[in-house]
């Protein structure tokens, strides 16, 4: 049970550490659970072995934690538009639990080399999945500008100068109670954007952040950036 603790803690600082929905102590409980449901069906019910009509499956209990953590796992996805997040951690709770049954049934080997390669591919193939799969990443900007003619126009314009494509585009126009002001009419708009670098990204963000129609933006990179706090944004 103390080795299924330390396996589970190790997939869980790394899953702390890129601040996702299950973490250190999500991922030390679920490998302490099944380590200990293992050993449940392995020696909990030994007084009834010479019971009549008894037939012992080790392996029953085990399967159920297979399939039932699923739940878990569908906590930890979050579907955002056309994005989905959390599909690896949900795995990673996945792959704890066979860790913690390996445990559990004293196959130490096994769950050692299971947690060696999890770590290997959290940690290390994350980076290398950023570095050469970073011409294919989807950033998601939300701009609310005010709704004056050609301002949709002089937006898209600024991704054509950065060599950042348009792969969706979402408007959402709202309604002002006030009729007689243009100032007052605002849209919402939801880019989805595919760029080859973070650096051309930011630098977009930074030039649309300073044009006078942008109320605020906000994207999976940066914070939320209002006009209040533009100044702040573009000097740091």
């Amino acid at each position: 049970m103390i080795v299924s603790v330390v396996l589970g803690g190790l997939v869980g600082i790394e899953r702390e550490w890129s601040n996702h929905a299950a973490g250190f102590r999500t991922h030390i409980l679920v490998c302490l659970g099944s380590a200990t449901i293992m050993m449940l069906s392995m020696y909990g019910f030994s007084q009834f072995v010479n019971e009549t009509n008894v037939r012992m499956d080790p392996a029953r209990l085990a399967a159920q934690v297979i399939s039932g953590i699923g739940f878990l796992g569908a906590g930890a996805i979050l579907r955002n538009g056309n994005m989905i997040k959390g599909l690896t951690t949900a795995a990673s709770v996945w792959v704890v639990a066979a860790i913690g049954l390996c445990t559990g049934a004293g196959f130490m080997l096994g769950a050692s080399v299971c947690t060696l390669l999890v770590l290997i591919s959290l940690f290390l193939l994350n980076k290398w999945e950023k570095h050469w799969l970073k011409d294919r990443r989807i950033h998601d900007l939300d701009i609310q500008i005010y709704d004056k003619p050609g301002v949709l126009g002089k937006i898209a314009s600024k991704f054509g100068e950065y060599g950042i494509q348009i792969t969706n585009l979402k408007m959402i126009h709202q309604e002002s109670p006030v009729t007689d002001s243009d100032e007052l009419q605002t849209m919402h708009l939801h880019f989805s954007l595919k760029g080859n670098t973070s650096d051309k990204f930011h630098a977009l963000i930074e030039e649309i952040a300073c044009m006078e129609v942008v109320i605020s933006i906000e994207s999976n990179q940066i914070a939320s950036v209002n006009r209040g706090s533009k100044e702040k944004y573009l000097t740091a």
